[in-house]
């Protein structure tokens, strides 16, 4: 074993304990009470997670992106809201790191990892999620800097956290249309940024998703990302590409909690006279289970490495969030059913994970976008 490698284990090795000692154990209640999980999170910055893919030059852990895939894994086991205050921040730094100017890192980076400083990604509207480039939300130039205008949806962090990455259109009639996007880096506080609502949400529940409104919102010229105009749509895809790997890493996680909760009940659980497990059609149904999620991982883990090895993987990722976020719904779909009538009591975890499941679907790009992105890149490479 290289020492390469036995970091790796020792460090997801201490992150499943803390899971199990600190997340698990009070993930249902703050779940139902739909209750922010501020210890967790807070445990979570004395643990450095927050700056997990920022270079130690910068304050971060600098993980490589299979550790970092585990490490959200182990907690989405545990419960997949816990994940959502590092997660797409996580995405706020890779974008920083790869395509801001030295100084915006010097000024942003050292508070993203240490915690201080809370990243969310601006970018969805309520008629702009998948199609991205027919984002309305602008940034007009005004002296040295810009005033936004406009609305965003579905943000993450957006309550609790006070640093996002912001796409804005800075030439509306631009075409193809994603040429008139830029990012900005922005920050609370200045006037005509508002949280302006909660969503409330079938599942991923403790952790916030909001709307924002902007309304002539100042952002000095320093804060556009790369310092460059036209350049977003390019800075926050490559970004999109770690996300997508977060969010399938995610579905392992679930799913591997829902098979773990199945293989207990069905040996707890007798009907007929011997436990369930003993029966074969609840047999198949572990075997199939445990042959999607173990296939999930290997597909998380070789996109992961391949984003490692600084090599376009983007079929690789699309082909990973799709599969595993799959394999989530399915497998928590027949862990509930194997529970039968006590799984669809909250008296278990499996109606939580039935529930937290299709955000998995929907999030980081839908699975039907993924489906093209795939063929795609699959059509490309055999031309």
């Amino acid at each position: 074993m290289t020492s390469a490698d036995k970091m790796q284990r020792d460090v997801v090795e201490s992150i499943r304990q803390f899971v199990d000692r600190e997340i698990a154990p009070v993930a249902s209640q703050l779940e139902h009470a739909d209750e922010y999980p501020t210890q967790i999170v807070e445990r979570m910055k004395e643990l450095g997670l927050f700056g997990c893919n920022v270079t130690a030059e910068y304050g971060g852990l600098a993980l490589d992106t299979t550790t970092f895939a585990m490490i959200v894994e182990e907690i989405a086991r545990g419960w997949m809201s816990a994940v959502g205050p590092i997660g797409t921040h996580s995405v706020i730094c890779d974008i920083l790191q790869r395509s801001g100017t030295e100084a915006q890192r010097q000024a942003f980076l050292p508070g993203l990892a240490s915690g201080e400083r809370r990243g969310g990604l601006a970018l969805s509207e309520a008629d702009a999620g998948t199609d991205v480039q027919r984002i309305t939300t602008t940034a007009t130039r005004d002296g040295q800097g810009y005033r936004i205008n406009g609305a965003k949806m579905w943000i993450t962090n957006a309550r609790h956290g006070n640093t996002f990455v912001l796409a804005a259109k800075t030439d509306p009639r631009a075409e193809p249309p994603y040429r008139g996007i830029s990012a900005f880096i922005i920050e609370k506080g200045g006037e005509g940024f508002t949280v302006t609502r909660d969503i409330d949400k079938l599942g991923y529940r403790g952790v916030e998703t909001c709307e924002l409104a902007f309304r002539d919102f100042y952002v000095p010229g320093e804060n556009l990302i790369g310092g460059a105009q036209g350049q977003g749509f390019k800075q926050i895809m490559t970004g999109l590409e770690s996300e997508r790997i977060n969010v399938a890493a995610r579905g392992v996680g679930l799913a591997r909690a829902a098979l773990d909760d199945a293989l207990e009940y069905a040996q707890l659980r007798h009907t007929f006279g011997k436990p369930i497990a003993e029966h074969q059609t609840i047999q198949i149904k572990l075997a199939d289970m445990a042959t999607k999620v173990e296939a999930a991982r290997l597909l998380v883990y070789s996109a992961a490495a391949k984003k490692d090895r600084g090599e376009r993987c983007d079929l690789e990722c699309g082909m990973a969030k799709l599969f595993a976020t799959e394999t989530a719904q399915e497998v928590a779909l027949e862990a509930l059913r194997i529970h039968g009538g006590a799984g669809y009591s909250k008296d278990h975890r499996v109606e939580r994970y039935y529930r937290d499941a299709p955000l998995l679907i929907i999030g980081g790009g839908t699975n039907e976008l993924q489906r093209l992105i795939i063929a795609r890149n699959l059509l490309n490479r055999s031309r």
